[in-house]
């Protein structure tokens, strides 16, 4: 179902829409949390229920970009269920990757696309990606990358970017 909340603290409610089965428990700080740090955001809250794992789907959005000169990767880590700290260094296992359509032919590293993948959907994906692991210990926050240096091709130009500023 398409549920659209227009701030992370209206999010609650919205959930009235979705099935009962599907409806998660939510924080109310941990949406305060969202709306104080990352205004004017969409917000997506994946409603589901585990008992339909087997039918799941990958998600891909399309969206545009709060500033079209930075790409961010959301990537701020909290397990808990509660609010993130953005004092903390966290644990990644991440490979980041980014992609561009203004990039020259040679640009980047291509990627394969499964044969079986609709044309309608390859469309969205990007031809070539440049990226990099980040393992151990990391401040918390997004990576981001600038479009310039993506175009650049240097990938350890890819940076953590806190929302705290």
């Amino acid at each position: 179902m398409n549920t659209a909340a227009t701030l992370a603290t209206l999010l609650p409610s919205a959930l009235h829409q979705v099935e009962p089965r599907e409806r998660p428990r939510l924080n109310d700080n941990l949406l305060a949390f969202y709306a104080d740090y990352y205004p004017d955001h969409a917000l997506l809250l994946c409603c589901f229920d585990n008992a339909e794992a087997q039918r799941a789907k990958p998600l891909l959005l399309w969206y545009r970009p709060a500033d079209p000169d930075l790409l961010v990767a959301p990537a701020l880590d909290c397990h808990t269920g509660g609010v993130p700290s953005l004092d903390a260094s966290v644990p990644v296992d991440h490979l980041v990757a980014f992609g561009t359509d203004e990039g020259p032919a040679d640009w980047g590293w291509p990627v394969a696309y499964s044969p079986g993948l609709r044309h309608k959907l390859r469309q969205l994906l990007p031809a070539a990606v440049i990226g990099q692991p980040f393992h151990g210990e990391l401040p918390n926050g997004d990576f981001a990358i600038t479009h310039d240096d993506l175009l650049a091709g240097d990938p350890a130009r890819i940076r953590r970017l806190s929302p705290a500023g």
